[in-house]
C-alpha cells in the first residue's frame, strides 16, 4: 500500500500550498479592486468611442519627478541608485504634506520618473534653487560619507514631482544620465 508521504515530498506540499495561497490572494483581490478597474476600463473606451484623447498611465507625461545626479562624485552605479531613492522618497513625503491632490495626479500617470546629470554641485544647488523660486518640490540629499564620497556631498537633487511644463523649466536643458 502506498502511504500519502510517499508521493508528497515537502518542496510538492510547498509548491501546492503557494499555489493555492496565489490562486486565494488573486480572488480575494479580485473582488476587492476587480471593480474599479472594469469601470476604468469601461470609462477609457466610452473616451475612445467618443473621439477624445486617451491617456495611458505614464505616456502623456503631465506630471513627472526628476532626480539629478552630480557627474563629478564619479559615484558607482549602486551608490547613484541608493541616492536617486532617497530623493525620490523625500520628495514624495514632502508632496504628500504639501500638495496631496498634485502627487494623486502624478500617481495616476504611472509616477513618472527621469534621471539626468548635473556636472558639479553649483548648478545642482542652481537648479534647486530655480526649482524652488517656482514652487516645485525639492531634496537636496546629503551623503552620509560611510562609503564611496566625502560626508555632507550632496549628490542628488529631486525635482517634483510637478507639472512637467514646470519641471522641464528647471531640468529640460540636463542631459539623461
Amino acid at each position: 500500500m502506498v502511504k500519502f508521504e510517499d508521493l508528497m515530498s515537502p518542496m510538492t506540499f510547498n509548491l501546492i500550498m503557494s499555489m493555492g495561497a496565489g490562486v486565494l490572494l488573486g480572488w480575494l483581490l479580485k473582488g476587492k479592486y476587480g471593480r474599479q478597474v472594469m469601470l476604468q476600463d469601461q470609462q477609457a473606451a466610452e473616451t475612445a468611442a467618443s473621439g477624445d484623447n486617451v491617456s495611458v498611465m505614464g505616456e502623456t507625461g503631465e506630471y513627472k519627478l526628476v532626480l539629478v545626479v552630480r557627474t563629478d562624485l564619479k559615484m558607482g552605479k549602486g551608490k547613484v541608485a541608493a541616492q536617486c531613492s532617497h530623493a525620490a522618497v523625500s520628495c514624495y513625503k514632502q508632496a504628500a504634506r504639501r500638495q496631496p491632490d498634485m502627487l494623486k495626479e502624478w500617481e495616476n500617470y504611472g509616477q513618472p520618473k527621469v534621471v539626468v546629470k548635473a556636472p558639479d554641485e553649483e548648478v545642482l544647488i542652481e537648479l534647486a534653487l530655480k526649482a524652488r523660486s517656482l514652487g516645485l518640490t525639492t531634496a537636496v540629499i546629503q551623503d552620509a560619507g560611510r562609503t564611496q564620497i566625502a560626508p555632507g556631498s550632496r549628490t542628488v537633487l529631486g525635482v517634483g514631482p510637478g507639472p512637467a511644463s514646470l519641471v522641464d523649466e528647471v531640468t529640460g536643458e540636463l542631459k539623461l544620465y
